[in-house]
């Protein structure tokens, strides 16, 4: 069975946009037996819900139904180390500057190495960062939506 997780900016996207939202739903209902959490981007989530208000909010919307489920992705130390060489060598390459890495980008890198890590398929928007990173690692990623047809990202 594949296994998926949703990149941050589409749960943001679905907060702010009720026609996103709908889409969102519409997949989470279709491929929810296979849908799962990522740490970073409940870390990410909750870092943007700065009154108490929307952190409830997203706890009890978001998170608590994934990890009373047991559905969280957390990054296990080989991500976390891979993620430092990906940079390092993407800085390396002269493709990343060492003093202009965006914090949203190691992060990327880190939930990149932990889906490989995981054998998860991304779903993001966020296509360039991931195009990047996958010049020096393996994953597998994609656009929002896939189908039953479409579940499968190319290779």
């Amino acid at each position: 069975m594949r296994r998926y997780v949703l990149d941050t900016q589409l749960y943001i996207e679905a907060a702010r946009d009720l026609e996103k939202a709908q889409a969102l739903a519409k997949f989470s209902v279709a491929f929810l037996p296979s849908l799962f959490l990522h740490a970073v981007v409940v870390q990410e989530i909750l870092a943007g819900a700065v009154s108490k208000k929307r952190r409830r909010e997203v706890e009890r919307g978001l998170v608590d139904p994934f990890e009373r489920r047991g559905r969280v992705v957390v990054p296990g130390y080989r991500a976390w180390k891979r993620s430092g060489e990906i940079v390092a060598d993407l800085v390396a390459r002269g493709e990343l500057s060492p003093g202009g890495l965006r914090r949203s980008f190691m992060n990327d890198v880190l939930l990149a190495a932990s889906c490989r890590e995981s054998g998860l398929i991304l779903i993001t928007r966020n296509v360039g960062d991931f195009e990047l990173i996958a010049t020096e690692e393996s994953l597998r990623f994609m656009k929002p939506w896939p189908t039953a047809r479409r579940a499968t990202p190319p290779r």
